[in-house]
């Protein structure tokens, strides 16, 4: 894709049309506007809250040994509560004080877990539950289990969230060069008055504040973290990519082009974006490309996908989806696994695999 064209022509603005003004403004405004979200950068934040406490990460993953070193780092007493295995030695061997799941919630002021969801719920019950006395926090940095009643807490405990918006390599990569991943904070349970305080310091010994932190409420990031991932990130792009992919190879282009075409170069797309916006990244593609975009875009991506968009949302919203995820998960998930053999075997991953080694270095 060529990426260099020359400036377009700016012309004069049309007047907005004034035809249709009978709707009351104030009505509107009450309607659509969003309430104004609150950012925090790390001058708001008093990070001596966590004085004292220590902070039990409860699994050693990719987020969990992310956030755990990067806490360590800005000077917070944490240890690792996990089952015995490879992540047990793995936090061993980098220096964490490393229990088991019962021996660290009940030693730990801050129970900050980050399992897969599927899994809080029975963890949470054989191992943790029994600890969470008065005074304690619980934290996470994906609400679900919360949300959808898979963890009940007592009412005389602080449930909080820290989400980086980010994977874990990429939280303590940008901690290491000195920022910090964006994330969001939020409060779903405040029984010391200091949730938030509390949350804030988290994110500020994670280095979330260097970037800046957006305050909302649990339902709101679970419920706009699982449309995303379902609309767009995975289930929108991964499916536009094997369509396009698909469409190229049957009509008898090669393979290793369809490749370049439907899934390569979507990389380079989003990391414009990603650093730009979308109005820049359309000022570096050509103009050939970019008009492209909204004569023939509007014409796959139609409104019929907005309408099914909130259909999912209202399947999110109502607990639908999660009751048919851990309904699967409960099974051992065998859908999920011949899902993942399905694309193993699809032609975009076999010869996605022959271009990759193409760009290996030798």
């Amino acid at each position: 894709m060529a990426t260099k064209k020359a400036p377009a022509k700016k012309t004069a603005k049309a007047p907005a049309a004034t035809a249709k003004k009978s709707c009351c403004k104030k009505a509107c405004a009450k309607k659509t506007a969003p309430k104004a979200i609150k950012i925090y950068h790390d001058k708001d934040v008093d990070d001596s809250v966590l004085k004292g406490k220590t902070i039990a990460v409860i699994g050693y993953g990719a987020q969990g040994r992310a956030q755990a070193l990067c806490l360590r780092d800005s000077g917070v007493n944490v240890i690792i509560g996990v089952r015995k295995g490879k992540s047990f030695k793995a936090a061993k061997a980098e220096g964490f004080e490393t229990l088991s799941v019962d021996k660290a919630a009940k030693k730990a002021d801050i129970i900050h877990i980050l399992l897969p969801d599927e899994s809080h719920k029975s963890v949470y019950a054989e191992e943790i539950a029994k600890h969470v006395t008065a005074g304690k926090t619980l934290c996470c940095s994906h609400g679900f289990a919360y949300v959808f009643k898979n963890i009940v807490p007592p009412a005389d405990v602080d449930v909080i969230m820290v989400a980086p918006k980010g994977p874990g390599t990429e939280v303590r990569r940008v901690f290491e060069e000195g920022f910090g991943c964006p994330g969001l904070v939020a409060v779903f349970q405040n029984a010391s008055g200091n949730a938030l305080q509390t949350a804030l310091a988290i994110a500020k010994g994670e280095g979330l504040t260097r970037g800046g932190v957006l305050e909302c409420t649990m339902e709101q990031e679970t419920y706009e973290d699982l449309f995303g991932e379902q609309n767009v990130l995975c289930g929108g792009i991964v499916d536009l990519m094997k369509y396009g992919f698909e469409t190229l190879v049957e009509a008898g282009y090669p393979d290793e082009m369809a490749y370049f075409e439907c899934v390569h170069e979507a990389k380079l797309i989003v990391d414009i974006i990603y650093n730009k916006g979308i109005a820049a990244m359309n000022a570096v593609i050509s103009n050939t490309a970019e008009f492209g975009e909204y004569y023939n875009g509007p014409k796959i991506i139609t409104p019929d996908v907005k309408k099914r968009m909130k259909e999912s949302l209202k399947r999110i919203e109502s607990g639908e989806f999660a009751k048919a995820w851990m309904r699967e998960a409960a099974k051992g998930a065998p859908t999920l696994a011949k899902k993942r053999e399905q694309l193993s075997k699809h032609r975009v991953e076999i010869v996605g695999e022959k271009i990759r080694k193409l760009f290996e270095r030798k």
